[in-house]
């Protein structure tokens, strides 16, 4: 999330955002610092898309009101929802809801953990989702 703060901010060249923002931190995790660069890649080249279903679940809202941390938030999300198989829905909510608690206002997580729900069950009804093992959807969508 702080690689794609620094982005939105700096507007610096990605190679620079990935050489003083992710790899300083990650150098020593090989794996983590793969798995952190892609996300960020990912989450940047197919911002506008993401911002398309951000704005339509998120009624009421116009995504320039947003706060900025949120949306970094629901970037990265709806980006690994969409992009990494293996990990499940929930485990991304969850995540992103503990992202927001530490580093957005009260407010945040309530928020994002219903854009991100809203997302999970429409993205999947849609085919957008498609997750490889089992228990990787997010089981609510049957839960009714």
């Amino acid at each position: 999330m702080k690689a794609l703060y620094a982005s939105e901010l700096s507007h610096d060249s990605l190679e620079h955002i990935i050489e003083t923002v992710l790899k300083p931190v990650l150098k020593k995790e090989k794996r983590l610092f793969e798995f952190a660069e892609h996300l960020f890649l990912k989450t940047i080249r197919d911002s506008k898309m993401i911002d398309a279903i951000i704005s339509e679940l998120a009624s009421n809202w116009d995504i320039k009101r947003i706060a900025l941390v949120d949306k970094m938030i629901l970037r990265m999300a709806l980006s690994e929802m969409l992009h990494f198989d293996d990990i499940p829905t929930t485990v991304t909510i969850n995540e992103a809801i503990e992202i927001a608690k530490t580093y957005s206002t009260e407010k945040s997580a309530p928020f994002i953990n219903g854009i991100l729900d809203s997302a999970s069950i429409k993205l999947s009804a849609d085919g957008r989702i498609s997750k490889t093992g089992l228990n990787l959807i997010n089981s609510q969508s049957t839960d009714k």
